[in-house]
C-alpha cells in the first residue's frame, strides 16, 4: 500500500495543509512531506503519532475508504487488512463491524523488526500470546523476552515497545480495548 498517497488523500479529505497536520501531530512539516512523497517509511509508532493529529486510528487510516460491509462473523485470512508495514504485519479482525469495542490482531514481526524508536502509549489495555518465535517487550521500565506460549497483559497508557531480536519471525495473537488500532 502507498502510505504517502493515502496520508495525502486523508489529509486533503479533512481539508488540512501539511503544516496544520504537522502542528496537530507535533512533528515537523518536513516529516509530513517526506512521508507523503514516500521518501521515508514511517515506523508504526511514528505513523500513529501523525494520525493522532487527524485524529484517526491505524484501522481507520487503512480501511476508511472501503465500501460499507455487511456485518460478518467469519473472516478469511486474505480479508484481514494489514495495518503494519514491510517488517511488521498487523492483521486486524472485525473491520466489518460498525462499532468495534475490541481490536484483535494477528501480528508478525520479521527478524530485527520493532515498533519504532518512540514508545507507544494509548488508552486502554492490551494482552497477547506469543505463538512462535521470540519478542522483546518493554513496558515502562520492565523488559522481558517472550517465547511460544508466553503471554502479556498491561495498561496501554504505560510506554511500550515490541522488538524481534531473534533470527526467526515472531507471531503473536493480541487484543486491545478500546480498539486504538
Amino acid at each position: 500500500m502507498d502510505i504517502g498517497a493515502r496520508l495525502r488523500m486523508v489529509r486533503e479529505n479533512m481539508n488540512l495543509s501539511q503544516r496544520e497536520l504537522a502542528k496537530r501531530a507535533g512533528v515537523t512539516n518536513g516529516t509530513i512531506s517526506l512521508i507523503e512523497q514516500n521518501r521515508v517509511s514511517p515506523s508504526i509508532s511514528s505513523l500513529k503519532k501523525v494520525l493522532e493529529g487527524l485524529p484517526m486510528t491505524l484501522a481507520d487510516f487503512f480501511t476508511f475508504d472501503a465500501e460499507p460491509k455487511q456485518p460478518t462473523v467469519f473472516y478469511q485470512a486474505g480479508e484481514l487488512p494489514n495495518l503494519g508495514n514491510e517488517e511488521i504485519e498487523l492483521l486486524l479482525v472485525g473491520t466489518a463491524h460498525e462499532r468495534r469495542d475490541l481490536a484483535i490482531l494477528k501480528e508478525r514481526y520479521l527478524p530485527g523488526a520493532d515498533t519504532g524508536p518512540d514508545m507507544l502509549e494509548h488508552e486502554g489495555q492490551e494482552g497477547g500470546v506469543v505463538i512462535s518465535g521470540e519478542v522483546e517487550l518493554t513496558v515502562g521500565s520492565e523488559v522481558r523476552t517472550l517465547g511460544p506460549g508466553d503471554a502479556y497483559y498491561f495498561d496501554s497508557r504505560l510506554p511500550h515497545r515490541f522488538r524481534n531480536l531473534g533470527d526467526a519471525p515472531c507471531e503473536i495473537v493480541s487484543a486491545s480495548s478500546p480498539p486504538t488500532f
